[in-house]
């Protein structure tokens, strides 16, 4: 785990200088606003003496919120091979149990993010996801006798998340804010006729201090509990925002989850570059044996172009294309259902280690956005 945790650090070194460079001056999409320094106004006399003034969750330029979105999510043809199921360290070379050619993976995906209260001086949003991944696995191979049947599972009946989460931005004055941001997903091989058991959710959490020094930019640290790279991971978290004084440039980073440059074609067009970290615990219910779960540890990086477009109204339409990584795709064993900690200095054995080749992949959706 050492090793990806080092990779995933250069990742976020590479794109320091593209924030710097971007400050180039750029022709410009609207006349550029200059911040307000509201404390001259301070003895004029009119001021509410009284009134607080609180920082908005929003800054210049950032890529339209999303309220309800449909996507199709598609990976083209890579490998998979499957180790047997034994105790294994990572850096192990294992039997191979199945080998497979998948043609195809991906599927719908649902989400959808509510406010329930909505005040200058609190923001608290409800949200709820789905996410299906069906294979489509050819020239199954069985190498050995063991009676793992990964491959054949996960092409009879894919992998799905459905959950809920909720976000709350609590701003403490005009610079300086809190975010809370927490979820609960069912992830596995289950069916709407077929459901596991609410005990197999996977919590994920984070909370983040930052600062909003103008209306182009916000920043904040803060500590999150996530399964992005598969397993369920402690790590600190880096927010930035900014948008240039032009508008045209800006970043959008929720480090290490997620890290884009955005350019602003014009205010119906956007273009985003970066990387976004996906993962979660799968359960897998035709291969766990009485009370044991077997576990698929997926995790992948995908780097990435985004097309934003405006097309009518409150819709806006998003394309984007890139590469699969694959960080992880290897197998726990949890009694009971019981998670544990492993963190990037673990030693704690997997049940399979796994591997999946890196394709490209696709995404399109339709999304409504805020005002």
């Amino acid at each position: 785990m050492g090793n990806k945790s080092s990779f995933l650090w250069a990742i976020f070194a590479l794109f320091c200088p593209f924030v710097l460079l971007s400050q180039t001056p750029q022709d410009t999409i609207a006349p550029a606003t200059e911040e307000e320094d509201y404390s001259q106004y301070d003895n004029l006399g009119f001021a509410d003496q009284g009134a607080k003034r609180y920082c908005s969750p929003k800054i210049f330029g950032l890529s339209p919120q999303r309220f309800v979105s449909v996507a199709w999510d598609m990976q083209l043809a890579h490998d998979a091979r499957f180790s047997t199921i034994g105790a294994y360290d990572e850096g192990d070379n294992p039997p191979v149990a199945e080998t497979g050619r998948v043609r195809s993976a991906g599927g719908l995906r649902l989400g959808a993010n509510i406010p329930v209260v909505s005040r200058n001086s609190i923001l608290w949003q409800m949200g709820a996801n789905f996410a299906n991944t069906a294979y489509d696995i050819r020239d199954i191979q069985r190498v050995t006798s063991d009676n793992n049947s990964v491959a054949t599972a996960l092409n009879e009946r894919g992998l799905r998340t459905a959950g809920l989460n909720t976000t709350v931005f609590k701003p403490l004055g005009e610079h300086q804010f809190l975010l809370f941001q927490g979820s609960a997903d069912l992830s596995g091989d289950y069916t709407f006729s077929d459901m596991q058991s609410l005990r197999y959710l996977r919590y994920s959490a984070a909370a983040i201090w930052g600062k909003r020094p103008h209306d182009r930019k916000q920043w904040g640290v803060g500590i999150a509990r996530t399964y992005r790279v598969g397993e369920m991971n402690y790590i600190p978290v880096i927010l930035f925002n900014w948008t240039s004084v032009n508008r045209k440039w800006g970043s959008e980073v929720l480090f290490p989850a997620r890290a884009h440059m955005r350019y602003t074609v014009n205010p119906r067009q956007l273009l985003l570059a970066g990387y976004e970290l996906e993962g979660q615990s799968y359960r897998l219910n035709t291969l766990s044996p009485n009370e044991r779960s077997l576990e698929i540890r997926r995790g992948e990086m995908r780097a990435r172009v985004e097309y934003q477009r405006h097309l009518f109204h409150f819709v806006w339409l998003s394309v984007q294309g890139g590469w699969r990584y694959n960080w992880s795709y290897n197998a726990d064993y949890l009694e009971d259902g019981r998670e544990f900690f492993r963190g990037f200095t673990g030693n704690q054995k997997y049940a399979m280690l796994n591997e999946l080749t890196n394709p490209l992949y696709f995404n399109v959706g339709i999304h409504l956005v805020s005002p």
